[in-house]
């Protein structure tokens, strides 16, 4: 590149009217061509430098020092015949001259270390201020079809009360799903930036399938009594991170929770629209899996030859269908406190006597009851195979009907994981096998009234 010098000069000389000015251009412009960078153009920031506390330099430097490139000039260097006459006095405002450097050379290091720390120190903002660091391990047990969440630890966590501390918890969620459902809670630490937890959550009842398409939320919050518990940070993991059987390890930097859209980025009532729709298509999606799920044990018990036994033994010993309602998982919360007060039936159907209909106890205000009750029914094998075993989960109302929350259907005549568990039983005989099932929201022929 070359930079052009042009310089102009007019000698004083009479013209007569109606005459032409005959002067060459030769005569009347030097051009001096040397060689040396375009300059850039200073912006007006240039002209109020930012400089960190942390900065090295003790004097403020000026525009041109901050914005100009540290190539210099020949005229810098004492080049002498320059047009501009004084190049030295010229150069001054061409060049970049840091303090104590010789023959007006700039230290590009010195430039770079200045910038980063303006970079990063010079922001005071919240959105840049860190929020702390998480420590914990996920396991997913295949064979219990169990995830354990172990918080130990975070670190470094933001000041939430007057005291310059915080008093954090950890809460998990499990996505999508009801909030209400599926969060698990550790215990609350007092005064720190730097809590230990060693504590472990367990979910019960997650598939494969879950584990492939679910992402579970990790949410760290300061508790305050007189008022609302304010949130710190939170971070999302993908579960198919996570292999079956294997612990893995995570240690995350704790983030804001995803902003929502802009109110300028339509009306309110499109917006009000569009979340509807989206809301409800996300609903017919989970529909499903919002019912909950149900952990069943089944068990068909051969003819005994034994005639020494009495009682429920002896009732057993003739053979039939033993059903074990073990447990409920992410039941949907039927009542206004976000809960639900649920029990199970069990019906052996076709049922032309109606005789074969039994009921857990109710489990007060929850949606992960755990119930552990054993139901017999007296039936042959080659009977069984033309029966099917209908379960339904209810929430009690004490004054109204109860209502209906989810159900399953186990026969030859399922599909899916209701008949392979059906399959297995009748192959099984005299062994214990359990499965958890999702509930749907309507049993085929059955009637959703209590």
């Amino acid at each position: 590149m070359r930079s052009f010098t042009l310089t102009l000069s007019l000698s004083p000389m009479t013209v007569r009217k109606g005459k032409r000015l005959g002067i060459t251009i030769q005569e009347h412009m030097a051009i001096d061509v040397c060689p040396g960078p375009i300059r850039p153009i200073r912006q007006i920031s240039a002209y109020f430098p930012r400089l960190s506390p942390t900065s090295s330099f003790s004097e403020p430097l000026s525009p041109n020092q901050v914005a100009a490139p540290t190539t210099l000039s020949p005229g810098s260097t004492g080049q002498a015949g320059g047009p501009m006459g004084g190049g030295g006095a010229s150069s001054g405002l061409l060049s970049p001259q840091l303090p104590g450097a010789a023959g007006g050379g700039g230290s590009l290091s010195a430039m770079s270390s200045m910038d980063t720390s303006i970079e990063i120190d010079s922001c005071d903002s919240d959105d840049n201020t860190s929020l702390g660091t998480l420590e914990f391990d996920l396991l997913y047990e295949k064979a219990t079809s169990s995830l354990h969440c172990t918080v130990l630890r975070a670190k470094g966590l933001k000041p939430m009360d007057f005291n310059g501390l915080a008093d954090p918890y950890v809460k998990l969620h499990l996505l999508p799903g009801a909030c209400k459902a599926n969060k698990l809670k550790t215990k609350t630490v007092r005064n720190t930036l730097n809590p230990m937890w060693n504590e472990t959550l367990t979910y019960c009842g997650i598939t494969e399938e879950d584990m492939y398409r679910k992402t579970l939320r990790v949410s760290v919050c300061d508790e305050d009594k007189l008022t609302h518990n304010e949130f710190i940070g939170e971070s999302r993991v993908a579960l198919r991170r996570v292999k079956p059987d294997q612990t893995k390890h995570f240690n995350i930097c704790l983030e804001h929770p995803p902003p929502l859209p802009s109110p300028t980025a339509m009306s309110t009532a499109l917006r009000g629209i569009s979340c509807y729709l989206r809301e409800w298509e996300t609903e017919q999606q989970r529909s499903l899996e919002e019912r909950g799920r149900l952990l069943l044990c089944l068990q068909f018990l051969p003819p005994s030859t034994d005639g020494d036994l009495k009682g429920e033994a002896k009732e057993r010993a003739r053979g039939g269908l033993c059903v074990g309602v073990k447990r409920c998982a992410h039941l949907a919360a039927m009542d206004v406190n976000g809960f639900s007060d649920p029990y199970v039936k069990t019906y052996l159907k076709p049922d032309v006597h109606k005789k074969s209909k039994h009921k857990t106890a109710v489990i007060k205000k929850t949606l992960n009851p755990e119930f552990n009750e054993e139901f017999f029914y007296e039936i042959s094998f080659s009977e069984l195979a033309t029966k099917t075993l209908e379960v339904t989960v209810w929430d009690y109302d004490l004054g109204k009907s109860n209502d209906f929350i989810g159900g399953v259907s186990l026969g030859c005549h399922s599909q899916g994981d209701t008949l392979q568990h059906w399959i297995d039983c009748l192959k099984n005989k005299g062994k214990k096998v359990e499965r958890w099932h999702t509930l749907t929201n309507e049993l085929p022929g059955s009637t959703l009234q209590e």
